[in-house]
């Protein structure tokens, strides 16, 4: 990515009030006319939003960019939409124990909720806090109870089995936060108390030792940042196997998704330590221990982002996708998301954004330089994609943020045009990330408190 200095906050202030006002547009547009009795929206097909069952991992994503909206803009009918589904809709999601993706859909409606009234931007009444409150702590709970134990601690297992290890549950994990923050446990035979924090503790540890590489010479493909996105495990022993990917190319390439959860992930993480209670999780590790190894984690995937992806910061769907040859010097120019070979992933865009603001936000005391560059870097990511060609502006597609991958693998994703890859097309978590991203470049233009998924917690 070329970092460009000149370019700031300020620059994006007409480009969020443009955002929204699309935001709007298109939440409506979904609202009025997506079943959700068929299923959650997961990515667009022709502009449409259509259902594709795997696991229901994004239904949290679609009623919390309604939230996430009525934040931003203040417009209560959106508030309305959010909160009536919630209510209605996402109960299931509480209780879910098929997905290892709660943070996900809990975290983003109950959660957001709770923050809003936490705020001070709507009124709650005691009952209906203590409904949003419930609701996290099983939710936090429900997704604890998917754990393997290795030698080194454990990790939340993915949908595929306990010997799997997804890079993107580190950003899963503030469900565990959360409940653990509102008082909660989780209980299991003969009323054993497992302490929430250290499983969330121990997981975020197994991440960033088994899915982050370190340039230590772990295989012939240790480059320093990058990340596997599944690690395999024998779950008899529990001793590492081998890295393997579902929606990369392989387990010894990158997938550029995986690598932005963990930033994303990463970065949130660090930002909220200082409202946890060392006491809480130190029979795991120190805070000191804790912080070296989180922020060495994300100073490597950061830098490796920011290596490996083409000038305007866009990335490809994979760094080892087999045809990105083709292109020849990728990476000394911008993306193009119409090319003949292989796709960008604007979604992974839209959520390594945030982590790196995050990230260099939280570095600000400690290396101030570098920083800056990760600060400015999302920063310059957010002008890439709040407009052309990623900015979804016509009047009839439903999504938001354009050129998003689901599965590029498996060939789910929509494909436009004979000869060219998949194109044009927005996913439900792209568009929920893009809208956090620009909700927390608004609360900093407008020296706004802080936005944080802990914040639904009182201080």
């Amino acid at each position: 990515m070329k970092l460009n200095p000149a370019f700031s906050i300020t620059d994006l202030k007409s480009s969020l009030e443009r955002f929204w006002n699309l935001s709007g547009q298109k939440i409506r547009m979904i609202e009025d006319s997506f079943d959700t009795q068929k299923g959650a929206p997961v990515f667009t097909e022709k502009g449409k939003y259509v259902t594709r069952g795997w696991t229901e991992w994004t239904q949290g994503f679609q009623f919390g960019s309604a939230i996430l909206q009525f934040d931003a803009t203040g417009e209560s009918e959106f508030l309305e939409i959010g909160r009536k589904n919630t209510v209605h809709k996402m109960a299931p999601h509480l209780t879910h124990i098929g997905v290892h993706d709660h943070g996900f859909n809990n975290v983003s409606t109950y959660g957001n909720l709770l923050r809003l009234i936490n705020e001070g931007k709507i009124e709650g009444s005691d009952w209906e806090k203590e409904f949003y409150k419930l609701a996290l702590k099983v939710t936090g709970a429900v997704q604890a109870t998917r754990w393997t134990t290795i030698p080194s601690g454990g990790f939340i297992y993915s949908f595929n089995g306990p010997h799997s290890l997804f890079v993107d549950t580190i950003r899963s994990c503030r469900a565990l936060v959360v409940s653990h923050q509102l008082g909660h446990v989780l209980q299991a035979e003969n009323d054993k108390r497992i302490s929430l924090i250290h499983r969330a503790i121990q997981h975020i540890l197994s991440t960033v030792r088994f899915s982050i590489y370190y340039g230590k010479g772990r295989d012939r493909y240790d480059i320093s940042g990058r990340t596997a996105h599944e690690i395999i495990f024998n779950t008899n022993d529990g001793n590492y196997r081998c890295p393997n990917s579902q929606q990369g190319y392989t387990g010894f390439s990158t997938w550029t998704r995986g690598l932005a959860w963990a930033i994303c992930g990463l970065g949130e993480t660090l930002e909220i330590l200082d409202q946890i209670a060392e006491a809480d999780y130190s029979e795991v590790i120190s805070k000191k221990d804790l912080l070296a190894e989180l922020s060495q984690a994300a100073i490597a995937t950061s830098e490796f982002y920011l290596a490996n992806t083409p000038t305007d910061g866009i990335p490809y769907w994979d760094t080892g996708a087999p045809t990105l040859h083709r292109l020849g010097d990728y990476l000394s120019r911008p993306a193009d998301p119409f090319n003949e070979f292989e796709p960008v992933d604007s979604s992974a865009a839209c959520i390594a954004a945030q982590g790196l603001i995050r990230i260099g936000n939280w570095l600000k005391a400690s290396d101030p330089e570098r920083g800056e560059k990760y600060k400015n870097a999302g920063i310059q990511l957010a002008g890439v994609l709040f407009s052309e060609p990623y900015l979804s502006t016509g009047e009839k597609h439903q999504g938001l943020i354009l050129h998003s991958i689901y599965h590029q693998p498996n060939g789910w994703d929509y494909t436009p045009q004979a000869g060219k890859v998949a194109n044009g097309e927005s996913s439900m978590w792209g568009d929920y990330h893009a809208r956090e991203l620009a909700l927390l470049l608004h609360r900093m233009l407008n020296n706004e408190p802080h936005y944080s998924f802990l914040n639904c917690v009182p201080a």
